[in-house]
């Protein structure tokens, strides 16, 4: 904890206690879509990226994720978007544990013949197959390396539980953001300087050119 001084010779005594933040945690609710791929998603995220290491956390509705592959799989591809979209450390947060675990989805994830062997139990129960089933098998496949290095977590906004495990993962991609974000950051803009500086160059040159072609016409 902290305290605000001032000049006064009384600042001591009506010190005002300030508390340090460990993390501050915003939420941006309404479709991810909109927020994901709207230029004032990335404002948003690109200006709390260069101020702060900066976490998304793309909470998963758990319960409906377990009776639905098809759920599952649709959060997932979302989870791979968002973090292809800001290029920033994700954390998939399986939220409402407390009604069902996240046990079966993060099998899924860590092992591909479970989800495999799921996804044909699903399909015998359904009496389905087909394209939507080699699609998913598919995508599925595709993921599996996407599931390696993915930080996820199970817990519960009603209980609990799981609170404490999220904020030392979210330390965790803190640290990645430290060692792989800054980097890709400074690659961007100096990429982006380079961009600004032939653009700069070329308005330059159809200046000149303007110019002498003005010139040439006045003699």
């Amino acid at each position: 904890m902290t305290y605000h001084i001032d000049d006064s010779d009384d600042a001591e005594k009506y010190a005002v206690p300030r508390k340090m933040l460990d993390f501050v945690l915003v939420d941006t609710p309404g479709q991810i879509e909109a927020f994901t791929w709207s230029a004032s998603g990335s404002i948003v995220t690109e200006a709390l990226a260069t101020s702060f290491p900066t976490v998304l956390a793309y909470v998963v509705d758990t319960p409906r994720c377990v009776s639905s592959l098809h759920t599952f799989m649709s959060n997932m591809l979302y989870a791979c978007s968002m973090m292809y979209r800001s290029r920033l450390p994700l954390l998939v947060v399986f939220n409402k544990c407390d009604v069902a675990g996240a046990e079966v989805c993060m099998e899924w994830m860590d092992d591909y013949e479970k989800f495999q062997e799921a996804m044909d139990n699903f399909m015998a129960s359904s009496n389905g197959d087909g394209y939507y089933a080699s699609l998913t098998r598919s995508l599925s496949l595709v993921l599996d390396e996407f599931y390696t290095n993915l930080k996820r977590v199970g817990v519960s906004a009603v209980t609990g539980f799981g609170i404490d495990t999220f904020w030392n993962v979210v330390e965790t991609c803190c640290d990645d953001f430290e060692g792989d974000y800054i980097l890709d950051l400074s690659l961007r803009v100096e990429e982006q300087e380079a961009k600004q500086r032939a653009l700069t160059r070329i308005s330059m040159d159809r200046l000149k050119a303007d110019l002498e072609e003005e010139n040439d016409g006045n003699m």
